[in-house]
């Protein structure tokens, strides 16, 4: 069975995409930038930026009955290296005990305010 879990940006209708897709024990979570989906607001800092996107995704997977502690992988997409070290606090924060394989990759983003983006995938036993 499949779970289809929305946070409500317009860009998951004009992309053609879920917040999260829950196919059995797993959850898979697509890149999250760091916007707040209540307001809309994209903040000007890379610490902030990150902190919204582990906000938003904490709550698509709690929808789908997972918690951030169940995450096995982790992909952080960045602007550019030199925001690593003003990330690497909220990283460490939600990251830090759970220590999941990860991987960061410095790219592009498709609105010039985004600083990053984070990608789970999740596996409850």
């Amino acid at each position: 069975m499949k779970k289809l879990i929305s946070s409500g940006s317009s860009f998951e209708k004009k992309l053609g995409y879920s917040r999260a897709v829950i196919v059995g024990n797993w959850a898979f979570v697509s890149g999250v930038t760091g916007y707040n989906y209540k307001t809309m607001i994209m903040p000007n800092d890379i610490f902030s930026q990150a902190t919204n996107c582990f906000e938003t995704i904490q709550k698509s997977l709690i929808e789908g009955g997972f918690s951030l502690s169940d995450t096995v992988r982790v992909q952080y997409t960045l602007t550019s290296s030199k925001l690593v070290d003003d990330a690497a606090p909220v990283l460490e924060k939600y990251m830090g005990n759970i220590r999941p394989a990860a991987t960061m990759v410095i790219a592009n983003m498709i609105k010039p305010e985004m600083l990053i983006e984070i990608e789970i995938t999740a596996l409850k036993n």
